[in-house]
């Protein structure tokens, strides 16, 4: 089998010091998606604005919650996490002992990818030595999936496609940056998309990230001037629909 191993991705362990603490509650209030029903889901930490801070993944481990998030903002997630937290007894900490993992091709244990099943499968599971970050990022790319800080980081989190893309709840309760999240789905006022574009085509000015290796870039264009033909099916059916 080919290495699996996402080396940019890393894990923070959500754990009750108390029994009487419930992790998922304190999840719920925050982040995007809802918590507290079957995991793995795709979600985000916004600012007070609605615009994306961390994106990553909730998974359920025993009554723990993992978080599967970028490796180079892993600490800064946790550390605003437990600003949150405040005198609550919940340990926010990196699990150096488990890895996230992924494969275009199903495997025992493996979850399909919560945004779209294209994008293969998950799971978390201990370290290797190779690593399948090439891969998945010319796989993810190709099917025009923005992610990260560096594509996503300062957006308002629905001009990242997060409704296609499953990372947003409109149906759970309150959390950071959710008035003006549910205010732009409510008026049908996502003026602004992310999209991966041939690199050539890019606009410096509206150039999120690039990827020379790959041709590509991913630029913040306004949907009036987008073509639904030249989109991806999952984004154009979510601009035009």
């Amino acid at each position: 089998m080919s290495a699996t191993q996402l080396k940019s991705r890393s894990i923070i362990r959500l754990h009750a010091e108390d029994p009487g603490e419930d992790v998922r509650g304190f999840l719920q209030g925050l982040v995007t998606n809802d918590v507290g029903a079957g995991l793995p889901v795709y979600a985000a930490l916004l600012s007070a604005q609605g615009k994306a801070m961390f994106d990553f993944f909730v998974w359920a481990d025993g009554e723990d919650i993992l978080l599967d998030c970028e490796a180079d903002t892993v600490d800064d997630l946790a550390k605003r996490l437990s600003l949150y937290r405040l005198r609550r007894k919940i340990s926010i900490a990196r699990d150096e002992t488990q890895s996230v993992h992924w494969s275009l091709d199903q495997v025992a244990g493996a979850a399909a990818d919560p945004r779209l099943t294209a994008l293969g499968y998950r799971w978390i599971a201990a370290s290797e030595s190779g690593a399948a970050d090439e891969a998945y990022l010319a796989h993810r790319l190709s099917l025009g999936v923005p992610e990260g800080q560096s594509e996503l980081g300062d957006i308002l989190w629905l001009e990242t496609n997060a409704v296609e893309l499953s990372g947003v709840s409109f149906e759970k309760g309150c959390y950071i940056g959710q008035e003006n999240t549910a205010r732009m789905n409510w008026r049908q006022k996502v003026n602004r998309r992310l999209v991966v574009v041939p690199l050539e085509q890019s606009q410096d000015k509206r150039r999120k990230a690039e990827y020379p290796e790959l041709g590509l870039a991913v630029d913040h264009l306004r949907v009036a001037d987008l073509d639904p033909a030249t989109l991806p099916e999952w984004q154009a059916a979510g601009i035009t629909g």
